[in-house]
């Protein structure tokens, strides 16, 4: 049986924008003389939506609440414009996207839906997508199965012919709920065995090409 519909994370699948990422928060964390975090600690906290990030900055760093919409409007305001000043595809992305013709290809990502799309247009990719959601597009977020069941239904995609790709255990959850099938990347922003519950699991994104042809 043919594939109809892959769905793709963003961050820590298709592309690495954990510097980035990174430096935003530095940039605000300096301008309220709080400790910085390095690469490796903000790779951790990256996966469930910008507040949701911002909220886990302020347990680590035993902040108040008081700081959270400073940061927030911080963060987002100056990611925005730098958004991929380090940012870049995962290496085979964009030669497995090229040969993945005749499958339509979706983003569903928990950061919000202007930088989803902004990060895609800076590093090239928007082109290969039919169809791009953050976690603002729809009332809910992974690992809630709406945005999978959401976009299968705008493609009429059948959830036999329905996959989705992505680095962390909240698309896996998201899939399984949706009742569709999982591929996990090793490579990404979560250690493998978060990633253990997936259908399959690829170290390589040029990987996927294969064992789409097994899945069929």
């Amino acid at each position: 049986m043919s594939l109809e519909l892959i769905i793709f994370d963003l961050d820590g699948t298709i592309v690495d924008t954990c510097d980035d990422i990174t430096k935003a928060i530095n940039h605000c964390l300096r301008k309220h003389k709080i400790s910085e975090f390095t690469r490796n600690e903000v790779k951790s906290l990256i996966g469930e939506g910008v507040r949701k990030f911002i909220e886990k900055v302020l347990e680590k760093r035993n902040l108040s609440r008081d700081f959270l919409f400073p940061l927030l409007d911080c963060f987002v305001s100056y990611y925005s414009e730098h958004i991929a000043d380090h940012s870049k595809p995962y290496p085979g992305v964009i030669e497995t996207l090229e040969k993945l013709n005749g499958i339509k290809k979706a983003i569903i990502s928990n950061k919000l839906t202007e930088l989803t799309v902004k990060t895609l247009e800076a590093t090239r990719l928007k082109k290969y997508f039919d169809f791009i959601a953050g976690n603002d597009y729809f009332p809910e977020q992974k690992p809630s199965a709406l945005p999978i069941l959401k976009t299968m239904e705008y493609f009429q995609a059948m959830k036999e012919r329905t996959i989705i790709v992505g680095d962390s255990n909240i698309d896996i959850e998201a899939g399984k709920a949706a009742g569709i099938k999982t591929i996990a990347v090793t490579y990404g922003y979560r250690q493998k065995e978060l990633l253990r519950n997936a259908d399959f699991m690829i170290d390589k994104f040029e990987d996927l090409l294969k064992l789409i042809k097994e899945i069929k």
